[in-house]
C-alpha cells in the first residue's frame, strides 16, 4: 500500500456533476452510530483525547472509566482486563504485535499517532504515521482518515493539498467523526457555500458538538437558519449530549481541568 497521495483520484476530483451528486448522497447521508465504552456502555466521547487506549486488550475506553479506576487505588491497572501497567518498550512491543495482525484498526490508529507525537521511544516520524492512518481508515477508524486530512492541510509528511484534505475530511464525516463534519462546514463557508456549511453543521450539532451548536445560533440570527432548524439542532445536540453524560465523565473532566 502506498502513502496516502499515491492513492487513486477521488470521486468528483474532476468535477463530474454525477460523481458529486453520488457522493454527497454518501456524504449527508445518516452517520453510523458510534462506538461504546466497553465498561459503561454509554457512546465515547466526541473528542479522541477523551478517550484512551490500551494495548494489554485491544480497547478504547472513555476518561471517566479510566479516572473511576485511578480513583480507586488501582492506577496501572486497565480498567477492562485489569492487566499491570507496563513500560514504553513493553507496550510497544504489544501494540506492534497487534498491528501485525492486520485488522485492528484501533491499534494500528494508535501506532500512527505514537509515531506523529515521537512518543514512547519512537522517533517522530509524519510519513509512518500517515501510512498507519490510512490503513486504520480503511478499516473503518473515521477518526485516521481526519489525522489525515489534517497532514494535508498541514503539510506534514505530504505536499499540501487542499483538495485531499477536504475529501479525507469527508471520508472521515462519512464515516461518523463529528470534528471533521465541524471542519468541513468551515471549509464550505469559506469557499461561500453557505448551504453546504450549514447542513454539515447541522449533522455535527445534532452529534453533540458544542462549537456546530455555536455556528448555528449565530446563523439562526444572521438569517441562516430557520428557527425549526435551530430547535432540531438543539433537541438533538441535548439528545446526543446526554447519551454521552455520566458522572465519572464528569468527574474526571473536573478533575483533569483541574490538573
Amino acid at each position: 500500500m502506498g502513502a496516502p497521495n499515491d492513492g487513486p483520484p477521488f470521486p468528483g476530483a474532476d468535477g463530474d456533476e454525477g460523481a458529486l451528486r453520488l457522493r454527497d448522497e454518501d456524504l449527508f447521508k445518516q452517520p453510523p452510530a458510534r462506538d461504546e465504552c466497553p465498561i459503561c456502555m454509554l457512546t465515547l466521547p466526541i473528542h479522541y483525547a477523551d478517550s484512551g487506549y490500551r494495548a494489554c486488550c485491544g480497547k478504547i475506553f472513555c476518561n471517566g472509566c479510566m479516572h473511576a479506576i485511578q480513583t480507586e487505588g488501582n492506577r496501572e491497572l486497565c480498567p477492562f482486563c485489569r492487566s499491570p501497567g507496563i513500560s514504553s518498550d513493553q507496550y510497544i512491543e504489544r501494540i506492534k504485535k497487534r498491528v501485525e495482525g492486520g485488522d485492528d484498526a484501533a491499534a494500528i490508529y494508535q501506532l500512527g499517532c505514537d509515531y506523529y507525537l515521537g512518543e514512547h521511544g519512537l522517533r517522530q516520524n509524519f510519513k509512518k504515521a500517515n501510512k498507519l492512518w490510512l490503513r486504520a481508515g480503511e478499516l473503518g477508524l473515521a477518526v485516521a482518515y481526519c489525522k489525515i486530512g489534517y497532514a494535508y492541510y498541514n503539510g506534514q509528511g505530504v505536499e499540501k493539498d487542499a483538495k485531499k484534505a477536504k475529501h479525507y475530511s469527508e471520508l472521515a464525516a462519512m464515516g461518523g467523526e463529528v470534528v471533521a463534519r465541524h471542519d468541513l462546514g468551515a471549509m464550505e463557508w469559506n469557499e461561500g457555500d453557505t448551504s453546504r456549511a450549514v447542513k454539515h453543521w447541522m449533522v455535527s450539532a445534532g452529534a453533540g458538538f458544542d462549537e456546530s451548536l455555536k455556528v448555528i445560533r449565530q446563523c439562526f440570527l444572521d438569517g441562516h437558519v430557520t428557527k425549526d432548524d435551530f430547535e432540531q439542532a438543539l433537541r438533538a445536540h441535548k439528545d446526543s449530549k446526554d447519551e454521552m453524560r455520566s458522572e465519572q465523565r464528569e468527574a474526571a473532566a473536573a478533575y483533569y481541568d483541574e490538573n
